[in-house]
């Protein structure tokens, strides 16, 4: 899977599919991120069926979707309190990464 790397922490990606995880755990990434909400299209894995794979593989997970209910401004703070809290590297998703670098770029500023 393709991820682009915003920082030392901080990669993020498009959809990670269930058969991604272990390879994200091999890669030494230590926190996976989801900016999606579930149900945002048929047939996208919910964040619950990739936070278990992920956990079980001793990775930690956290959910900040971002949408019109949930804009990057008022997920920031969620997404920089993550990224504080929760060890690095980090892998960051969304359908096609552009949220993930959104919210960077926020809490960067």
């Amino acid at each position: 899977m393709k991820t682009t790397k915003l920082d030392d922490d901080l990669s993020v990606s498009g959809q990670v599919q269930p058969r991604d995880v272990p390879e994200l755990a091999r890669a030494g990434y230590r926190t996976i991120i989801c900016n999606r909400p579930d149900e945002e299209e048929p047939g996208q894995p919910t964040f619950a069926e990739i936070a278990a794979i992920a956990e079980s593989l001793g990775l930690k997970v956290a959910h900040i979707p971002v949408d019109d209910a949930h804009p990057v401004e008022m997920q920031k703070g969620e997404f920089a309190r993550a990224l504080a809290q929760l060890p690095a590297p980090v892998l960051a998703y969304c359908r096609t990464g552009n949220r993930c670098t959104r919210l960077h770029e926020a809490v960067s500023v």
